[in-house]
Parts: C-alpha cells; sequence; structure tokens
C-alpha cells in the first residue's frame, strides 16, 4: 500500500508542471518544426514546379550517350567529378548530372541532344534542401541537430503528460473529443487545446519518433548499439545530423547513401551508357541514380531513391553492364526497414496524397496546440509571476512516473542529461533565489 510519502502515480498538478515545463522549453521549436515539416512535405510537387522549364526540352531524333553527357556536365564545373547519373524520368526531359568537387556538389542540368548546360545549382542550395536542413539542423549543422533533437525529446514528454491531464475523468464526451464551441472564454480554449492534442497525439509521437535516426546524438546511439549487437560497421540508408538526407557524410569507401557522394577518382565514364541499358528495362522506382566505381576494383552502383523507400532497390554492376548484385527493400535487415518505413511516413511519401495530408493536419493541429497554450497561459498568468502551478514542498515519491522518466532517459538520452541539468540547476541554485523560486513557483 502506497504511504503518505510514496505513491504509485503523481497527482494531477505534479504532471501539470511537467506538461507546463515542457511546453515552455518545445513551443517555439513546435512551431518552427510544423512549418517547416510542412513546407517539405510538399517537395515533389515544389521541385517539379522549379524543374517544369527542363521537363520538355528535348524533341525527336537522336540523343546524345550518357557518357557525353556527363562530359557536358564536367565541362560545367571545373575539376569535377561525376557522383551521379540521375536517368530522365521522360524522353523529353533534360539530363541531370550531380558532379563535385572536394565535397561540394552541383546539379548540371544537360540537353540530352544538344549537349548545352541549362542551368547549375548547388545541391545543399537547392530550395528545398534549405528547407529540410531549416527542418532538421536550423542551419546550424551538427549544433542545430543537436537543439532540434532536444525539443523534440521534451515534445515526446509534453505530448505523453498532456494524454495524461486530458485522460476523461467521467463519462462525458464534450471537451474530451469535441470541443464546447460554444463555451466562450478559458473553457472554450482549454477545450481547443485538449481536444486538438488528443486527436494529433498519435501522429505527432510517429513523426517524433521517425525524425530521431537522423538526429546527431540519437541516430549516433542507434547506430553504435547496432554495431555492437551485429559485431561489425552499419551500413545504413539514412545519414546522420548535418548530412541528413543529403550528400556529404561518409563512411569508409563508401557514403552512407549507397556509396554514390564520395569524390570517385577521375576515369572514362564511357561503360555508363551499358550501366544505362542495363537499368532502364527494369522500371526502378523514380528518381534512378547512377555511379561509377569508389576505386579501383570496385563496381558500378545504381539505385532507386525514392521518398517512398520500401521501393528502393540497390544494384550493383560490372564493367560490362552486368549485374552483380541487387538488394530490395524486403533484403534489409529489419531496423532498416522499420525506420525506412518511418522515414517515409515523416516525409509524406508512404501512402501517397494521404499521407501528406495526414501529416499536414498533424502539423497544422500542433500550431494550434501551441498558439492555444500560449493563449491559456496568458489568461491564467496572476502578474508577476512566470505562472507554472506551484511545486508541494515535500511531495509524495511517485514510483511510477520516476519508472517511466527512467525509461524515457534511457531511450532518449538527450532528455536524460538536460533533466538531470535542470533538476542540479533548481535544487543547487534556483530554490535558493527567493526572487527566482517564487517567478518559477518553486517550493521553498
Amino acid at each position: 500500500m502506497a504511504t503518505q510519502s510514496t505513491r504509485r502515480w503523481p497527482g494531477y498538478v505534479a504532471i501539470w508542471r511537467w506538461h507546463f515545463y515542457a511546453g515552455l522549453l518545445c513551443i517555439p521549436f513546435v512551431l518552427w518544426l510544423a512549418l517547416t515539416g510542412a513546407a517539405y512535405l510538399f517537395r515533389p510537387q515544389v521541385e517539379a514546379l522549379i524543374d517544369r522549364p527542363y521537363a520538355h526540352v528535348a524533341g525527336a531524333g537522336p540523343r546524345a550517350s550518357a557518357a557525353a553527357q556527363v562530359d557536358a556536365a564536367l565541362r560545367a564545373v571545373p575539376g569535377a567529378v561525376l557522383h551521379r547519373y540521375q536517368m530522365p524520368d521522360t524522353p523529353e526531359q533534360a539530363v541531370q548530372v550531380i558532379v563535385g568537387v572536394h565535397g561540394r556538389e552541383t546539379r548540371v542540368y544537360v540537353h540530352p541532344q544538344t549537349l548545352a548546360v541549362l542551368k547549375t545549382v548547388g545541391e545543399q542550395d537547392r530550395l528545398m534542401r534549405i528547407v529540410f536542413r531549416l527542418h532538421g539542423e536550423l542551419l546550424a549543422g551538427n549544433v542545430g541537430s543537436y537543439v532540434v533533437e532536444l525539443a523534440a525529446s521534451w515534445t515526446i514528454v509534453m505530448v505523453l503528460s498532456g494524454l495524461f491531464l486530458w485522460w476523461p475523468r467521467s463519462g462525458a464526451l464534450a471537451g474530451v473529443v469535441y470541443p464546447r464551441l460554444h463555451a466562450g472564454g478559458r473553457r472554450f480554449w482549454r477545450d481547443l487545446h485538449g481536444v486538438t492534442g488528443f486527436w494529433v497525439s498519435a501522429m505527432t509521437l510517429l513523426l517524433l519518433v521517425s525524425g530521431l535516426p537522423w538526429a546527431k546524438s540519437w541516430g549516433t546511439y542507434l547506430k553504435t548499439a547496432r554495431t555492437m549487437v551485429e559485431g561489425s560497421p552499419v551500413r545504413q540508408d539514412w545519414t546522420i545530423g548535418a548530412g541528413a538526407g543529403g550528400t556529404r557524410a561518409m563512411e569508409g569507401a563508401h557514403a552512407e547513401h549507397g556509396g554514390m557522394t564520395m569524390d570517385h577518382p577521375r576515369q572514362s565514364y564511357q561503360a555508363l551508357d551499358r550501366m544505362v541499358a542495363t537499368v532502364k528495362p527494369l522500371d526502378l522506382a523514380p528518381p534512378v541514380l547512377i555511379a561509377p566505381p569508389a576505386g579501383m576494383g570496385q563496381p558500378w552502383t545504381a539505385k532507386s531513391d525514392s521518398a517512398d523507400r520500401p521501393l528502393r532497390t540497390d544494384l550493383e554492376l560490372d564493367a560490362t553492364g552486368r549485374i552483380v548484385s541487387r538488394k530490395g527493400f524486403a533484403q534489409r535487415r529489419l531496423v532498416d526497414r522499420i525506420v525506412g518505413y518511418g522515414v517515409a511516413l515523416h516525409e509524406g511519401a508512404l501512402y501517397g496524397w494521404l499521407n501528406q495530408l495526414v501529416n499536414l493536419l498533424t502539423a497544422l493541429g500542433l500550431m494550434l496546440l501551441a498558439i492555444s497554450s500560449v493563449v491559456l497561459w496568458w489568461r491564467r498568468r496572476p502578474d508577476g509571476v512566470l505562472g507554472a502551478p506551484h511545486a508541494r514542498p515535500r511531495p509524495a515519491l511517485a514510483v511510477g512516473l520516476v519508472a517511466v522518466i527512467v525509461l524515457l532517459g534511457v531511450l532518449l538520452p538527450l532528455f536524460g542529461v538536460s533533466l538531470v541539468a535542470v533538476l542540479l540547476v533548481e535544487r543547487l541554485v534556483l530554490t535558493r533565489l527567493p526572487a527566482a523560486r517564487r517567478w518559477l513557483g518553486l517550493a521553498g
């Protein structure tokens, strides 16, 4: 039986404090991530619009060889080598060739017949790549990735604590499943906040968890654990931290994106036409990328780089164009498949426009949650204080809460580290400062 100083679960006010402070940290990031994430959802449509001038450039008549198209792209970027050749989806499209000089990649649009260079753009300068980096790293590299991961970890706590507070304590559906829109005042905003949180909570948790493998800390955490369990270095189909979703991360002789991003040695690309002839009839999910050997004796590689990752296929080909190995999504390890489904869901690519719609509604719901929480706080905040629920001087030890926090601290290392830091600062500094203690609502 629980005693006065020990109980199984904390009271309502204790969870409310967790929810309040998690929200205080997360709200600006929730708004930012929801806004940039909603924009990135429509990457296929935006990129198709940007590339529309290059979608119907070729007419009837013979086309230049793939090797000649690559040579034209290389001439446009002095000192570059071929990184990837993207097979056009239709005969009328301009050919896109990704070339690189010392780690910086440039996408070159080449007319497939005249070999005229129609456009060049740095890979990291493409609009949706900038949106991706704004979303995942705040344009601040690995430091930004850590910050976003920290905010995502605390947002998970915010959602879980919010569900605890929302949990119905009566049989009424009003204010639980649907808001009382005519209630007015604080009840209206509370219903709007709680009901919206309920409807978007499951998808929000899926999006938060599916984004963690990209993050610098958690992604490294997962990769290290996998290496220890599997007993050998792990090759993944996604990159971590500042290279997430991009083209710079390297892993041994090959990059994590399937050996397609390193500075390949200068060589003849005449064999590319044989690779194209082999790969084209396979009808792989677009975009299809072909990359030259990473070194002497290495195979050519080709892959579907579809945003719907379960459709991806990886190929290795010898110099004659013969397929040496083929690996589909089903042949990957279970962890890679789970993450692949999660990434496709996160990017809105797993089940087409419906995925985009659900993710968009979730993002809009998160924005509404953030705005309504600020309104609720502002309406109830007493003058001269932050307005946090007051802590009890000697709260009972909630065993269940401690167990959940420890579990979250293990699963979300940045949350665990930041929580310890916050508790130490509160106990050793803030509670000893009367003005800070009063303003924050801390126990004496």
